[in-house]
């Protein structure tokens, strides 16, 4: 008994002739199909390399397109091409020119000589599996596909658009359930037989000539009409990743195929010299007998497609663009965002940078530019304090910043006068602690000497856009810590507020009175919104502030200076 190996080549037809010159020296015919897109010249050069061996020929040639016709086909031809010249032959294997055997190719036929009426083919029903990617299930069945997907993808995507408006569906023929899996088979040759000689061939050709991807069902759902025994599996290893498309192995996954105990491996990487160095030798050097178990490496292969899809935490990449909420974590590391603090209490930033031991900046998105801690001009990962460069993606910016700085905590100072884009990138990031004391803009407003009509246009812009950002703080979709107080109900009692940021941040319990920052001198604040309110405007997010407040806070913070409780 032996192994009839059909190869279907269609490039690096080098490395093609010495897996073929592998199989053959193990006693295996091998029958190959060459694309017929390979140029005539280079196929006659390819069979005259191959003509010394007289175990190895070639099947007529059909052009191979994926997800056409053209790949069946080939195999058929190659298959029946190997049972008519062979027939000792009792399993056939369908491999490609990139397949590479990992084991002695005596253990695969004595593995196939114990199972001998055993067809390993991956074959299940749509209804069964998640494989399929691009939206296509029952429906690569019930639909004709006249266009290619590569190279006509507008007329396949405007024929399905019609088959599904006018409810156009095709019948199964002789009532057959179509079951789909991988398109690397090997199956014995009864089954094989059987299935190329089937009296309704020409049938289910026809059908499955307008099938999408039509060698990952042919075989899979004809030889359930016949198979004596299934096993639904592969010999060959081969692993895709989310999108679909095969890993390809290269050198430094020796060691990897090594674990996998697998008989054959796809794709290879043509100038993966080790691979095939490592491989391609005799049975001394080649991998020990044991049962082919791919399960072995699934979990590293998972966590490549975990880090493609997910990726490190506040890391983008182009893989994942411009996928929204694809990231694994907005940002890098936990960081503070403080709104109307710096415009109430008098030398915040440093004291929050002593209170913490954190990075505290100033409005890094302000519109004049990006006021870093100490006054820098640039900080980690090169990012500078031009607001152009900042603005051009301003939540890369941030994510950028958190990732260049993790192990150490950022802080920074925001508010309605600055650029507004990133509101929603901090809303969605549960790394983000946020503390707004609202309508603390006004105070800036309050101690200039600006014309008051010019400040009462300036009051309803501001108040207008940060009445906009509380909607996006406090929206459902919102996964930022958010604290939100308005002015008057914060200087009641600041005390218990400034320490749950601490708390937060990881500071100790404030001991002393003398530790709180000092607020600003607020007195007649309380008038100058009555006389926004008199000039028509509505200083809503300030809280309930009377007129009197101001003066009488003032008299509170004469007696002490510092903020009491």
């Amino acid at each position: 008994m032996t192994v009839g190996i059909a190869m279907l080549v269609h490039t690096a037809l080098g490395r093609a002739e010495q897996v073929a010159r592998h199989w053959s020296a193990a006693g295996c015919p091998v029958v190959i199909h060459v694309d017929k897109g390979v140029p005539r010249k280079t196929y006659d050069t390819f069979v005259t390399a191959l003509s010394d061996l007289k175990n190895v020929s070639f099947c007529a040639r059909y052009r191979c397109e994926w997800g056409t016709w053209g790949i069946v086909a080939a195999s058929q031809s190659a298959s029946e091409l190997l049972l008519a010249s062979y027939p000792q032959i009792k399993h056939v294997y369908l491999a490609s020119g990139s397949c590479l055997p990992l084991r002695p190719v005596q253990e695969l036929i004595d593995y196939l000589d114990e199972r001998p009426n055993t067809d390993f083919i991956e074959s299940a029903t749509t209804a069964d599996v998640p494989w399929t990617v691009g939206g296509l299930d029952e429906e690569r069945f019930t639909m004709h596909f006249p266009f290619s997907w590569k190279k006509r993808r507008y007329l396949f995507d405007k024929s399905v658009a019609i088959q599904r408006a006018i409810g156009l569906k095709r019948k199964m023929p002789n009532g057959i359930v179509p079951h789909m899996g991988s398109q690397w088979w090997c199956l014995s040759r009864r089954t094989l037989t059987a299935v190329l000689q089937d009296p309704e061939r020409a049938t289910y050709d026809r059908y499955f000539r307008h099938v999408w991807i039509p060698d990952e069902a042919y075989f899979q759902t004809l030889a359930r009409l016949y198979s004596e025994k299934i096993e639904s599996r592969s010999l060959t290893l081969s692993k895709f990743d989310f999108q679909g498309k095969p890993h390809i192995f290269y050198d430094d996954h020796l060691q990897l195929l090594r674990r996998s105990d697998c008989f054959v491996a796809r794709k290879i990487w043509p100038y993966a010299d080790r691979l095939y160095q490592a491989f391609l030798t005799d049975a001394a050097g080649a991998m020990k007998k044991t049962e082919p178990n791919p399960g072995k490496i699934d979990r590293i292969f998972s966590k490549a497609v975990e880090r493609r899809t997910r990726g490190r935490s506040g890391l983008y990449m182009q893989s994942r663009f411009p996928n929204e909420d694809w990231e694994n974590g907005v940002t890098a590391a936990p960081y503070s965002m403080f709104q109307g603090f710096a415009e109430l209490f008098e030398n915040f930033e440093p004291w929050l940078a002593k209170a913490t031991g954190a990075r505290v900046h100033g409005h890094l998105f302000a519109k004049d530019g990006v006021h870093y801690a100490e006054g820098q001009s640039a900080i980690n990962g090169a990012l500078s304090q031009s607001p152009t460069l900042r603005d051009y993606n301003s939540k890369a910016f941030l994510t950028n910043l958190i990732w260049n700085t993790r192990g150490e905590r950022q802080c920074f100072q925001f508010g309605p006068a600055d650029n507004q884009d990133i509101n929603w990138r901090v809303a969605k990031d549960p790394n983000a602690q946020v503390s707004v004391i609202t309508g603390a803009w006004a105070v800036p407003l309050f101690r200039s000497n600006l014309d008051f009509a010019e400040i009462r246009t300036i009051a309803a812009h501001l108040q207008k856009v940060e009445s906009e950002h509380m909607d996006v703080l406090r929206s459902p979709y919102t996964k930022a810590r958010v604290r939100i107080w308005t002015m008057a109900e914060f200087i009641e009692a600041p005390m218990e507020p400034l320490q749950g940021i601490l708390d937060e941040i990881g500071r100790t319990k404030l001991r002393r009175l003398s530790e709180a920052p000092k607020m600003v001198d607020l007195s007649g604040f309380g008038q100058f919104l009555q006389n926004l309110k008199n000039q028509g405007m509505h200083p809503y997010l300030m809280g309930d502030f009377p007129a009197e407040r101001g003066m009488a806070l003032n008299q509170k913070t004469q007696r002490k200076p510092y903020l009491v409780q």
